[in-house]
């Protein structure tokens, strides 16, 4: 019954940009105010992304010259003209098929909500990059003041998923760059968090991309690299996480079990068996991460 209550009220955080901005129905556009042209228009200096598709632009801007812009921009009022909150992929594409004015809807807020508001709706189209996200949440924080639990509550996800999305901004650019561009995945990330230097990170960032490791088996190599001056000396993973013919059953069950309690808590969590007992590790990043730690295990 708690999960099926968890669920809904998370589904219910996930309309942050609904409570900002109120819409019309899901196939009907709000009206737009007015036309203003584009000259008037600044850029949002909040905007949380970095990257436009040229690819994807052109292709909105002939849509944009055959059917016209059907969702209206989102501005607010400043001097002289008006400041860009949501909308500028449309505001590119409509530059592009040479527009001079675009619908605006106009919006009293203030440099705080204009910025949330420009966040929840990049978030909620899925179209940041892993790093803009980051950026934007680190953004939220220290702009909103708000807790790692407040930003997750404001944007509907999990506190673990906004943890480890900030951890990742503490990798080297050369990394921060191939997950922009897909060359690696947030998982693989959030492994290399725990190598000790850039230099490891990096390195096992270069092995990851040349092999085509899967996170399964990158968690594997920063295991050994954890315990070994030479990450390139490592032997290779085999497809089934371990690393050569030495392993067990013993050892996938200690690894299916590592798995288990990663999900469980959200974070790093290594087994680290002894002829008897043995003992847990649990990572944690800061007091907040700790204290849901805490929470979890006291349930």
């Amino acid at each position: 019954m708690s999960e099926t209550v968890s669920l809904v009220k998370r589904r219910a955080l996930g309309r942050g940009l609904g409570a900002l901005i109120p819409q019309g129905t899901a196939t009907t556009p709000p009206p737009a105010d007015r036309r203003v042209l584009i000259a008037e228009i600044r850029p949002n200096p909040n905007q949380p992304r970095r990257y436009f598709d040229d690819v994807r632009l052109t292709e909105l801007a002939e849509s944009i010259k055959q059917q016209g812009i059907l969702q209206p921009l989102i501005v607010r009022k400043v001097e002289p003209g008006y400041e860009l909150i949501i909308g500028e992929r449309r505001l590119r594409a409509a530059q592009k098929a040479g527009l001079d004015r675009v619908p605006v809807i106009v919006k009293e807020v203030t440099d705080a909500q204009s910025m949330e508001m420009a966040l929840v709706e990049n978030i909620q189209r899925e179209e940041l990059t892993p790093i803009e996200e980051a950026l934007a949440y680190r953004q939220l924080m220290e702009e909103l003041h708000l807790t790692q639990e407040e930003v997750a509550t404001r944007v509907g996800k999990s506190r673990p998923v906004i943890t480890n999305l900030l951890r990742v901004l503490n990798l080297p650019d050369e990394i921060k760059e191939e997950i922009d561009r897909g060359g690696l995945s947030v998982g693989h990330a959030r492994t290399l968090v725990s190598l000790g230097t850039p230099e490891q990170q990096i390195a096992i960032a270069r092995r990851i991309m040349r092999q085509g490791l899967s996170v399964r088996e990158t968690e594997t190599l920063v295991s050994q690299a954890v315990s070994q001056p030479s990450t390139e000396a490592l032997p290779p993973p085999t497809a089934s996480g371990s690393t050569g013919e030495q392993t067990t059953a013993h050892d996938i069950h200690v690894s299916a079990l590592e798995e288990e309690l990663m999900r469980t808590f959200g974070t790093k969590v290594r087994l680290r068996p002894k002829k008897k007992g043995g003992r847990i590790e649990i990572e944690y990043y800061s007091n907040e991460e700790l204290e849901g730690i805490l929470a979890r295990l006291r349930r």
